[in-house]
């Protein structure tokens, strides 16, 4: 889906080549052989269209639009691959359970750099490659991190309202989608704000189609972090915690109070 999202995003800028192309003059159908001057377009799914249907111009717009859509699909594989290693070793630590609620505030998810997640499977063959992978992975991993550690909302353990016992055992949470829970640092990551860091971090605002590129790549993301978010569920976050009323036989039951959670990864599926 991230994939052809960002293809489909970067297809629609219909980019020519060579970009601001016109005819030189009378002399320039003379240059070519009859069987260059006029040839059969690229497929309409090619990231570039032809300025004209010369050989040259159809067979340039191929081959750096076929460049472009491997690199877009590497790019995208390579976050996606990320962000499904980072879910895998996230974990939930420090939350405070009181009653059948524990709070989850900013800086109790803890996940490791995204960044070299990323860069460890990006495409990387070319400088250019390089330079644009080492941009997009930096920029996403700068703005992860400051999502993720605000990450805040409740994770209920209803049999902690009134339990019967002197201490709770290690008990799973009531799965919630990871949509339901805030962050203050979720506006990092916006097409806008991702954009401009990779502009920022490339360095150069006239590389190679980079900003459209970038364009593509950041509201793609953008969609897909909201159905990654949707379809993410926040489960398995093993709470326990004492009952400090519990005083059999006058007071059977009661609440978990200053209860916690066991931090343990694979809580994000």
């Amino acid at each position: 889906m991230f994939c052809k999202l960002a293809k489909a995003n970067f297809l629609s800028m219909g980019i020519k080549l060579p970009m601001g192309w016109a005819q030189p003059g009378d002399q320039y159908p003379g240059a070519f052989d009859s069987s260059e001057l006029a040839v059969a377009p690229n497929t309409p799914t090619n990231l570039f269209r032809e300025a004209s249907l010369n050989k040259y111009h159809v067979d340039t717009s191929k081959d750096i639009g076929e460049k472009f859509e491997k690199f877009i699909d590497g790019i995208c594989g390579a976050i996606s691959e990320a962000i499904d290693k980072w879910m895998k070793m996230a974990t939930i630590a420090g939350v405070i359970i009181n009653g059948p609620v524990g709070m989850m505030l900013p800086g109790n998810v803890v996940g490791p750099p995204l960044t070299p997640l990323i860069l460890s499977k990006a495409p990387k063959k070319t400088p250019q490659e390089n330079r644009y992978s080492n941009a997009i992975a930096t920029a996403l991993g700068t703005f992860w991190m400051p999502w993720h550690m605000g990450l805040m909302g409740t994770l209920m353990y209803p049999s902690f309202a009134a339990f019967p016992g002197p201490v709770a055992p290690p008990t799973p949470n009531i799965p919630m989608p990871l949509i339901t829970f805030s962050s203050p640092g979720e506006s990092g990551l916006s097409p806008g704000s991702l954009k401009g860091a990779m502009m920022g971090i490339l360095g150069d605002p006239k590389a190679l189609h980079a900003s459209n590129l970038f364009d593509a790549i950041t509201k793609a993301f953008s969609v897909v972090f909201q159905t990654f978010k949707a379809s993410t569920m926040v489960q398995n976050v093993l709470g326990t915690g004492p009952i400090p009323t519990f005083a059999p036989p006058f007071v059977p039951v009661g609440p978990v109070l200053g209860g916690t959670v066991i931090p343990k990864p694979g809580v994000l599926t």
